[in-house]
């Protein structure tokens, strides 16, 4: 079993889901800068978009997560602050950073819909990412699973998904694995295949939750509403407004197509 804590500087214990995370927006930007280059837009509005996006996508993923687990913290509301020990909704953070870009981008005029098909790879990144924090933590885990079963995974896995006792299905990886699958296709969209504005943001919002839908319903600490998984409510309806998005889009390219041949 691994320590979740990395390393110490005096009394300040530094958490592996922290560095996990820095790591996941680090590289998250980068790409997302190369992207925003590549589309023909500024890479420095990436780096000051960011500095909006983080903190509202951390605050509203913790919000979105303790306002689901109320009961947890009514009683200690000072944990609500230790976002180290996990506990960041990604659903959540999606809200918060989807508002914070689209706050910026409004206030400097940018094209939202390019910058945002240049910046869903990063998302999608960052979420493969960041799975392997709650790995650090033993969370985000799905039920028993056989030994034989897990055979079939490497040692380090094996060790870390052994919890009092019982091996536990490692869901995270499950879903870090089709994060990074839904990036492939992503970046080979926007390098090959792209048609129109807004095809990589809809593609996005379809193929991250057609994955997360199937994948929560095998976790074991889903944030419920009544008997109702909450994040298999969201992805319902994120590939509804992804369907939508995808539509819009196509038709709204044809359009200016056609108006385009009219005035020649």
């Amino acid at each position: 079993m691994y320590d979740p804590i990395a390393f110490s500087i005096g009394s300040l214990d530094v958490h592996w889901y922290g560095l996990i995370m820095g790591t996941a927006f680090l590289l998250g930007t980068y790409l997302a800068r190369y992207n925003a280059k590549r589309s023909g837009l500024d890479p420095d509005h990436i780096l000051n978009m960011v500095v909006w996006i983080i903190p509202a996508a951390i605050i509203c993923a913790r919000l979105y997560y303790v306002a689901f687990e109320w009961n947890t913290y009514k009683d200690n509301l000072l944990d609500i602050f230790k976002v180290w020990n996990g506990g960041l909704a990604i659903h959540g953070g999606l809200i918060g950073g989807f508002i914070a870009g689209a706050l910026y981008i409004k206030k400097y005029n940018l094209p939202f819909l390019t910058l945002a098909d240049a910046m869903m790879p990063s998302v999608i990144l960052g979420q493969a990412i960041g799975r392997w924090g709650n790995f650090m933590n033993q969370e985000a885990h799905g039920d028993v699973a056989s030994a034989a079963f897990m055979s079939n995974f490497p040692a380090f896995i094996r060790e870390q998904m052994f919890i009092e006792g019982q091996y536990y299905h490692p869901t995270f990886l499950y879903e870090s694995l089709w994060n990074l699958l839904v990036l492939a296709l992503l970046l080979l969209m926007l390098y090959q295949f792209k048609k129109f504005d807004g095809q990589i943001l809809g593609s996005y919002l379809i193929l991250y939750s057609f994955g997360r839908f199937f994948i929560e319903g095998m976790r074991t600490d889903s944030l419920y509403l009544g008997p109702l998984r909450i994040a298999q409510i969201m992805s319902l309806a994120l590939m509804v407004v992804g369907l939508i998005v995808l539509v819009y889009c196509y038709r709204r390219q044809k359009k200016i197509g056609s108006k385009q041949k009219d005035s020649m």
